[in-house]
């Protein structure tokens, strides 16, 4: 008998082909090693196109970029941020109030390859759901966040934030607190399922508020296809934001907890997802047609 993995997706492949079924998971991957190489260009090959790391950087020596929830941190220390810091900051968080805030989550961080492999580990190896966190714990946690450095007078979350943990550690070999990625990933794994990236990570929560006006949603535009097989559900790292489209009133994934990550995209065999603009006049008027026909 085939082990339940070896059928997950299967459809989409004979139908769509491999590369089609897996697009958009290769594109994102190629997205964050090469946000990757571009910072470890410098120190290891002496190449600077981009220096410092995801919390502030300087691309070609030029444009500053910095990471929002740093940058109110610092600024709720009661210290007003080099200019630099604050121009980045708001580079930063135009770009993805445009695209989408939380597509930082699934295109950019690199534990978000870490959280994905324990997702995949539970696939392969058939591991039962486990109970979930409310989806809105990371809310709480990023008050918690910008709460600390008001009483503390210091950045506290920097010191525990994976990400320029896990930078340090690749570009630079430094493994001090390697022990925390070790930690999502385990309880990723044995906890619940996206535990880090759905329910408690807060550059996620903050990413999701500055993404919430942007214009670039998934639609299941082609919901009347869709065959009830679940590979969707599978794979969405925010499953609950599926089934209000496929069935609800509003084809439209508006939530901006969604990561646009495209793997239901990738996996429907019948192409019921599409990325859409949804202030596309065209768009409006198929949504609008379809609603009043149901």
């Amino acid at each position: 008998m085939s082990h339940p993995s070896s059928r997950f997706a299967a459809a989409a492949i004979a139908r769509l082909g491999f590369w089609k079924a897996h697009r958009f998971l290769l594109l994102r991957r190629a997205s964050q090693l090469t946000v990757l190489t571009l910072f470890a260009m410098g120190p290891w090959a002496g190449i600077w196109l981009l220096q410092g790391n995801l919390s502030a950087s300087l691309l070609l020596d030029t444009v500053p970029l910095a990471d929002p929830l740093t940058t109110l941190q610092v600024l709720l220390t009661g210290h007003l941020p080099q200019f630099q810091l604050l121009l980045g900051a708001i580079l930063i968080g135009l770009f993805y109030g445009l695209l989408g805030g939380r597509v930082f989550c699934s295109w950019v961080c690199p534990v978000n390859m870490v959280t994905d492999f324990a997702a995949w580990l539970r696939r392969r190896f058939n591991l039962p759901r486990t109970p979930e966190l409310p989806g809105k714990f990371r809310y709480f946690m990023l008050a918690l966040v910008l709460l600390l450095p008001m009483l503390t007078g210091f950045t506290v979350w920097e010191w525990l934030n994976p990400v320029p943990i896990l930078y340090r550690a690749l570009l630079f070999g430094n493994v001090t607190g390697i022990s925390i990625i070790v930690a999502i990933f385990l309880a990723d794994l044995l906890l619940a399922e996206r535990l880090w990236c759905s329910h408690v990570c807060p550059t996620g929560a903050l990413y999701g508020l500055l993404g919430k006006l942007s214009p670039v949603k998934i639609a299941a535009v082609k919901r009347e296809a869709c065959n009830n097989c679940m590979d969707c559900f599978s794979v969405c790292p925010e499953r609950q934001l599926l089934k209000p489209a496929l069935k609800g009133q509003q084809r439209l994934i508006s939530d901006a907890d969604c990561t646009l990550c495209g793997r239901c995209i990738d996996v429907c065999a019948a192409e019921v997802f599409q990325y859409k603009n949804r202030f596309n006049k065209e768009f409006q008027r198929f949504a609008h047609k379809a609603e009043n026909e149901q």
